[in-house]
């Protein structure tokens, strides 16, 4: 079973979960845009995030950290997959 912790940021939590298979740690990407940004609305840095991460793409853009998705609590205390990115890329 995955490892799972809650990091902080800008005094916002930003979920963590260690992947095994190569021995690190990913975060939450929406997790991170709150914190950057400042931003309380979780549902607001999630469209963000999607509407950066589409225009970057069709831009030919390559992102500056490799994405992975895994599966994360969500506020609503659900597991849902969303996108993690680690510290090193």
């Amino acid at each position: 079973m995955a490892k799972k912790s809650i990091r902080f940021y800008n005094d916002y939590k930003v979920r963590a979960v260690w992947d095994d298979d190569h021995s690190k740690w990913w975060f939450s990407a929406t997790d991170i845009v709150r914190a950057i940004n400042d931003e309380p609305d979780y549902v607001k840095a999630g469209n963000y995030w999607r509407w950066l991460k589409k225009k970057l793409a069709t831009a030919g853009i390559q992102l500056v950290s490799v994405t992975h998705e895994f599966k994360f609590m969500a506020p609503d205390g659900k597991q849902r997959v969303a996108d993690a990115t680690e510290t090193e890329s």
